[in-house]
């Protein structure tokens, strides 16, 4: 399928790289299917596209690549809701904020998106914990273990 996109213009799709988020993500509760497309030359980074509102497109990375340690665990009620059967079907990726310089760009930690990859479901997920920020600089500042 065809979808209009935030910057990468018409793309063509595949149905199954549609990511289902049911109940939407904190802001936009409307908007539930996403896809993931290449930034070119960065290979932990993408984009996630609404496939039904061009402009609404968020810059997220793998957060594993970017700062280490980071870990979390999934509630009961994540991991029924994305169908989860083991920790190999989980993927999850972090919004940036991206600033011009790139250098000063944040990655929202407190928020993942985390996705069942198997079966192509995904939420946003809050995290109680205060060693990760909505804010983490990407470069000069660590992450506090």
């Amino acid at each position: 399928m065809k979808i209009k996109t935030k910057y990468h213009g018409e793309v063509e799709i595949a149905e199954d790289t549609i990511i289902i988020f049911e109940k939407g993500i904190p802001g936009f509760p409307d908007e539930t299917k996403f896809t993931l497309l290449p930034l070119p030359d960065l290979t932990n980074m993408s984009v996630m596209q609404s496939v039904t509102t061009p402009a609404l497109a968020f810059v997220v990375a793998d957060p594993y690549t970017l700062f280490s340690p980071y870990e979390f665990a999934l509630d009961d009620n994540t991991v029924e809701e994305l169908e989860v059967v083991s920790p190999e079907d989980v993927s999850a990726l972090v919004i940036l904020t991206v600033q011009d310089p790139f250098e000063k760009s944040t990655a929202n930690l407190q928020a993942p998106i985390v996705m069942n990859i198997k079966k192509n479901k995904g939420k946003q997920v809050i995290l109680n914990d205060e060693k990760y920020k909505t804010k983490q600089p990407l470069f000069g500042q660590p992450v506090k273990g």
